[in-house]
């Protein structure tokens, strides 16, 4: 079975709550949701700082959305080793900034919410694969994640691509 952090773009998008993403987007987030319940292990933090974001971004108790569904299946099932593995982060005693992210200088340049979801795929050691919907910033930093041992996924390409060449307009898209 594959280890998968999933950031929480993942469940918006499956959710149809981020409104610029392609239909295409959304189907591919539900389905890859879909597939880590049924044939994946979820690695989330033992403090549970991965699972409280998520549960204040999308509605577990009577959502029908894709993303609620995946939220409930990980609120029963956070506890049992055979869909999720809870790894210990360790903050750095800097609001936001991990001790086990593994580049101390790019952990700057990522968006603080952002940085657990790096130190829990380090913390792991196992080399889950960080599922990415479409946060155009992370190709940035690819090759340096790559270059410590993390790996993430984009789900969304062509999203990326499109909210890349708006975002920095003057820059190629970085290879991911």
């Amino acid at each position: 079975m594959t280890n998968f952090v999933v950031d929480t773009n993942v469940i918006l998008a499956a959710n149809s709550q981020h409104p610029e993403l392609s239909p295409a987007c959304v189907v591919t987030c539900a389905k890859k949701l879909q597939d880590v319940m049924t044939s994946g292990v979820i690695v989330i933090d033992d403090g549970f700082e991965i699972l409280k974001e998520y549960q204040k971004k999308s509605n577990h108790k009577g959502g029908k959305r894709p993303g609620d569904a995946f939220l409930k299946w990980l609120l029963q099932n956070s506890r049992n080793p055979k869909f999720c593995q809870q790894v210990s982060i360790t903050l750095s005693g800097v609001p936001d900034k991990y001790v086990d992210f593994p580049d101390q200088i790019l952990q700057d340049e990522f968006d603080p919410p952002d940085r657990k979801f790096v130190a829990t795929a380090h913390a792991h050691g196992g080399g889950p694969l960080i599922l990415q919907a479409a946060d155009c910033k992370w190709v940035r930093w690819n090759d340096r994640l790559k270059a410590s041992g993390v790996s993430v996924d984009y789900l969304c390409p062509d999203d990326i691509c499109k909210f890349y060449k708006s975002k920095f307009p003057d820059e190629d898209i970085p290879d991911f």
